[in-house]
């Protein structure tokens, strides 16, 4: 597998002027990868403050884009349930601010989302077409964010990802879960995961090009960009090992063990109804998973391994 595959219609002579807010997040910088053909403008917590509208206009209008990508976000999941009102200030307000600013300047928004607005009550993974109800406050904001940007700009793009694992890493969170496990094999731990929480591992090279490819392709509305497939927390862990052929003491638990702030939805994996109408076929999170550990030398290449940034022109 190599990945997402970008669209025919895409070529060198498709040069929108895209602009990336969080450009240095795990995503945002798969995106400043996926996108380098636009040479899109970067930009950085320390350049922009989404939940100040004269940060945002200043920014915005001096790029004149024609597309911006909101990767900005409170994204802790804990610290959101303890700091409510920092939550909506950057992923309900922001979103609004940005969007405003898109809607004068006649350019088209793109909001990052979540599978955490939904409730996990499902015995099938999420698509499009499911309401929305988020059981904890960053899924709320990242919710009251999707509500904003729809009502605040006409041309929009919603995508919604999960549980994203990237090379930069996510700030915050000590890299990604992937690093965490390996992180605790490398020291002997017993590592001990849930294994009654579902949902959809997503490389964020992935998502970048899914992103790239919806902006090419002029979707709009909701579309849910994550790696096809479903899986427990426990059973990603096993599969990271596995693929590294290291033997670890690896225990599943019961989430009503873990102590934390926030509720998780117990299912929160997504589908599309949409990708495939648009000519992208997502590859499996198994796939996906290997090409990430290729990206970060853990694993030697195949002859058919991918580049650690699929499907970049």
């Amino acid at each position: 597998m190599t990945g997402w595959q970008p669209s025919p219609s895409m070529g060198a002579s498709s040069s929108p002027r895209v602009v990336v807010i969080g450009a240095s997040g795990q995503l945002g910088s798969d995106l400043m990868q996926a996108l380098h053909n636009w040479a899109p403008l970067g930009l950085t917590h320390a350049d922009i403050e989404v939940a100040d509208p004269a940060s945002v206009n200043e920014k915005l209008d001096a790029a004149a884009p024609d597309a911006v990508i909101n990767c900005a976000a409170f994204h802790q999941v804990d610290d959101c349930e303890n700091r409510p009102d920092e939550a909506f200030r950057v992923n309900a307000l922001g979103a609004r601010n940005v969007a405003l600013a898109c809607a004068r300047l006649g350019a088209f928004v793109v909001y990052v989302s979540t599978d955490y607005v939904f409730d996990g009550e499902l015995d099938r993974p999420y698509n499009e077409d499911d309401v929305p109800r988020p059981i904890n406050v960053y899924g709320a904001s990242k919710l009251a964010g999707e509500h904003l940007v729809a009502a605040s700009a006409p041309r929009y793009l919603i995508v919604r990802v999960s549980s994203l694992f990237g090379v930069t890493g996510a700030s915050g969170k000590g890299g990604n879960f992937v690093e965490t496990m390996i992180r605790k094999a490398r020291a002997g731990e017993t590592i001990r995961v849930v294994d009654d929480i579902v949902m959809s591992p997503t490389y964020a090279a992935d998502a970048a090009v899914a992103i790239r490819e919806l902006i090419a392709g002029g979707a709009s509305g909701i579309v849910h960009a994550t790696n096809a497939g479903a899986c427990s927390w426990f059973e990603f862990a096993r599969a990271i090992f596995e693929h590294l052929g290291w033997a670890v003491d690896l225990r599943p638990q019961r989430s009503v063990n873990r102590t934390a702030a926030a509720r998780r939805p117990r299912n929160s994996a997504l589908a599309s109804s949409l990708l495939g109408t648009l000519g992208l076929e997502p590859p499996p999170w198994a796939d996906a998973l290997r090409r990430y550990l290729v990206a970060k030398a853990y694993l030697l290449a195949r002859g058919n391994d991918a580049p650690a940034h699929p499907g970049i022109l």
